[in-house]
């Protein structure tokens, strides 16, 4: 079975967020079970591009309005991910240093697919599967079923992924000059509300369409930012599954991006070690609990709460606690944290940014991970901090209520809050910071967040299966 994962990330080569992460994941452990899967993204002027070789394949042109476009696509002459890597390079559009934030952003993803379907169809490639993540190419399964020239593909199956249902693509009509021709009678199926709705039509008319969780499945029927009755009529192909993490590049007893490699066995000398020199640079106390955050500045993350509940932390409750923040993103939030190392001394750090191998360390070196999000589908913080032996303290919600166990069940092993607000938040700490101070339960509780099993093997398997359903 031959199928192409089609992203606009991927990890290592271009990294935003977990869905980079899952798309750089999942293809490898695919492969290790016997189908043939690849990732085709844009090229990006990133490091590990420029560090790698690749070879074209082939080139080509189409018309977008009025313009013509040249695109070549490249494939990486090593196979060292575990999958096929193809770039598509369009210069203008698809040869920039970031993958977010240009004004054109709408032009440069409907050049992506055009691109990839034009290449597909001059070069009489016909995949058992295509796997469409997010928004970002969720016009794919619309084009292969009804653009006029790409009828070589509308028999091929379709996945949709969806990572985060809040974010669209929502594209006035006007842009509809810009896309491929297709059969004007179906424009229907793009339509949501009036606008070119990418997420939409992918819904519409993708084969199947999975969530990263099972709870995210159900949440979307609820709040799906305007989308619930489109979920909910589409729900009979849905499916719900939950990410796994690259236990690879995840390996506490191999990473090389923390200063002391331990094991299940070894966790609480390994974690100690990491822990001292960590406070030791970022100017904290290792004898208190360290509790951490990471990842992005964002509403949805609930990023927002975060200097108040330092503030609470520290002076309500008086809580002899060291706490590390690694984040980016909305300065706002960033604004509103950066005056508190200074307030706290010795109490609070934090590095402003994105940083992989900090990340590790972090994990590594961590006893509490804080995630009080208001969205998330899947999440994969709390499943790498329980590959490193750190408590994860979460809000209760899509992803992170199907992964986290709350210490007060018997199989428990992490806390679970209910509301994403200071107060929730709050309680949950304590009640970690409690259970740490037990000592041999928390050491205990250590290796058994150590010994589950959150690999994508099982995840891996059950898209499998989906694809041999749809493609029998």
């Amino acid at each position: 079975m031959n199928v192409i994962h089609l992203s606009v990330e991927c990890y290592p080569v271009a990294k935003v967020g977990g869905l980079a992460d899952v798309v750089g994941a999942l293809p490898k452990y695919q492969n290790k079970l016997g189908i043939n899967a690849s990732v085709v993204i844009p090229w990006y002027d990133k490091p590990y591009i420029r560090d790698h070789a690749f070879d074209r394949v082939v080139s080509g042109t189409f018309n977008q309005g009025s313009a013509t476009l040249s695109y070549e696509v490249w494939k990486q002459v090593e196979s060292t991910l575990g999958f096929d890597l193809f770039l598509i390079k369009i210069p203008g559009f698809l040869d920039r240093s970031e993958v977010y934030g240009y004004a054109d952003e709408g032009e440069q993803f409907i050049a992506f697919q055009h691109a990839f379907l034009d290449w597909l169809t001059i070069s009489a490639i016909v995949p058992d599967i295509v796997h469409c993540h997010d928004y970002h190419v969720g016009l794919i399964p619309f084009l292969m079923q009804w653009g006029d020239r790409f009828h070589t593909l509308r028999t091929v199956k379709t996945v949709a992924t969806v990572h985060n249902g809040q974010y669209q693509g929502w594209m006035n009509w006007s842009k509809g000059i810009l896309l491929p021709a297709f059969d004007t009678w179906k424009w229907g199926l793009l339509d949501w509300d009036g606008l070119i709705n990418p997420l939409a039509a992918a819904i519409k008319c993708s084969t199947a369409f999975t969530t990263v969780s099972e709870g995210y499945l159900k949440e979307l029927l609820v709040e799906a930012n305007g989308l619930q009755t489109l979920f909910a009529s589409e729900s009979f192909k849905g499916v719900g599954i939950v990410n796994g993490i690259d236990t690879e590049v995840w390996d506490s007893e191999k990473d090389v991006a923390i200063q002391f490699p331990f094991n299940i066995r070894n966790v609480t000398k390994g974690k100690e070690k990491n822990k001292e020199t960590f406070c030791e640079q970022y100017k904290l106390d290792s004898r208190r609990p360290l509790l951490v955050f990471i990842g992005r500045f964002a509403y949805e993350k609930g990023a927002d709460l975060l200097s108040e509940i330092i503030i609470n932390l520290f002076e309500v409750k008086d809580e002899k606690i060291s706490i590390f923040i690694l984040g980016s993103g909305d300065s706002e939030i960033r604004d509103s944290l950066a005056p508190l190392s200074a307030k706290y001394p010795g109490y609070f750090s934090a590095y402003f940014g994105y940083d992989e191998s900090l990340a590790h360390w972090v994990y590594a070196s961590a006893d509490l991970l804080l995630m009080p999000s208001r969205v998330e589908p899947c999440g994969l913080n709390q499943l790498y901090s329980l590959r490193y032996g750190t408590l994860p303290v979460v809000r209760a919600i899509g992803g992170l209520k199907d992964t986290v166990i709350d210490i007060q069940d018997p199989e428990g092993y992490g806390v679970r809050f209910a509301e994403a607000s200071v107060e929730s938040a709050v309680e949950g700490i304590q009640r970690a910071v409690l259970f740490s101070s037990n000592s041999a339960a928390f050491e205990k509780n250590k290796k058994r967040m150590m010994s589950l099993d959150f690999s994508w093997d099982s995840s891996a398997k059950t898209y499998i299966d989906l694809y041999n359903q749809i493609n029998p």
